[in-house]
């Protein structure tokens, strides 16, 4: 059937508003991360959120944890370049953690037991804090952002009020910092979701078998997880490792996303399994569960906590119900405990094989 001209015109017009309208529903977020790399699950989760549709990416804020803040700036600058993204600013945080030094962590498992990951303090792979290692994926030629993470942090929600979620793949030293700075950077946040703790994960991972509660994000620095889960938050939500140690990135998925041939998929392809404990999809999930709610199939509210006493349990995770709950200043948490497994995988196949989005 012919159109008119009129009618072109109206349908062109309406496709515009339809783009336009659809551009300004992306949901904004920054991502506060310990970008370890090459590849693995920080670098993945990176990649979700930037292949979302549904997503605008307002900035990648870079904390040192699994890897020190200079060596994790470096991966994922050289990962945007890869996939043609380096409009998205990456802003370098905290090199140290707020309290906790290395030779501390090291005293505390001679006395309490050794832990079998220490992230960036770890003997099997330590280097000092500014040194940048050769980086597998080529060394990156564009730039870190002048600003400091923390400023960052506080601009973006000045300037999005109410409308920007934090999301926290790594230690929250970043955040910390950013609520000492200004006590009102949390309530202007849309909500906090974030990638940590532990409760009670049915797992023979020697990281949890003998310390159930004990989890890296937290235990790398408890201080800064304190200060932030103690914040007015609007909304939290919690993916713990008893979530996390039920994903696997297998060769299956892998072979599944390379099939595409695009970009990152290539870079999938080549360095998923590069890093240590890349076999379990630790954040993802957070990424994955916040874009598409959905994906969850069970979860409890509860209030949480991070053990300070410098004993045994310095790092852990605490949480209680409503009615036995201490008298502290706590918030609740939302707190996800199952997922829908095979539509989790079909998601983040999909995403990774999808082409990079263009420079928006």
């Amino acid at each position: 059937m012919k159109r008119s001209g009129a009618c072109v015109v109206i349908t062109m017009l309406f496709a515009v508003s339809s783009f336009t309208w659809a551009q300004q529903q992306r949901r904004k977020v920054i991502i506060n991360e310990d970008c370890s790399g090459p590849g693995g699950s920080n670098l993945q989760t990176l990649l979700m959120m930037i292949q979302s549709p549904q997503v605008e990416v307002l900035g990648i804020t870079v904390v040192s944890g699994d890897q020190w803040r200079d060596e994790e700036v470096a991966h994922t600058l050289r990962l945007l370049e890869i996939i043609g993204r380096t409009d998205i600013p990456v802003i370098p945080g905290a090199v140290f953690p707020l309290v906790r030094r290395r030779d501390e962590s090291q005293l505390w498992q001679e006395r309490y037991g050794k832990v079998a990951y220490a992230g960036a303090w770890d003997d099997r792979w330590w280097h000092e804090p500014f040194v940048v290692p050769a980086l597998p994926e080529g060394k990156p030629t564009t730039k870190a952002a002048d600003e400091d993470a923390a400023h960052f942090l506080i601009r973006m929600v000045h300037k999005y009020p109410h409308e920007v979620t934090i999301y926290e793949g790594g230690p929250m030293t970043n955040l910390a910092l950013a609520i000492s700075i200004d006590p009102r950077f949390a309530e202007l946040a849309q909500e906090l979701v974030f990638m940590g703790g532990s409760l009670s994960p049915h797992t023979d991972n020697p990281e949890f078998v003998n310390t159930p509660r004990h989890e890296f994000n937290f235990w790398f620095d408890p201080e800064a997880a304190q200060i932030v889960l103690r914040s007015p938050w609007k909304k939290i939500v919690c993916t713990p490792t008893d979530i996390s140690i039920k994903t696997h990135m297998t060769p299956a998925l892998v072979k599944q996303i390379e099939a595409s041939g695009t970009s990152a998929a290539r870079y999938i392809a080549r360095f998923a399994m590069f890093t240590p404990g890349a076999d379990i999809m630790w954040d993802e999930i957070a990424a994955a569960a916040w874009i598409d709610p959905s994906l969850i199939t069970k979860r409890e509210t509860r209030f949480m906590e991070v053990d300070l006493d410098r004993g045994a349990g310095y790092g852990n995770t605490l949480t209680w119900t409503e009615k036995d709950k201490p008298k502290l200043a706590l918030q609740a948490v939302e707190i996800q405990l199952d997922l829908d497994l095979e539509r989790f995988y079909k998601m983040f196949v999909t995403l990774m094989s999808a082409a990079s989005p263009a420079v928006r």
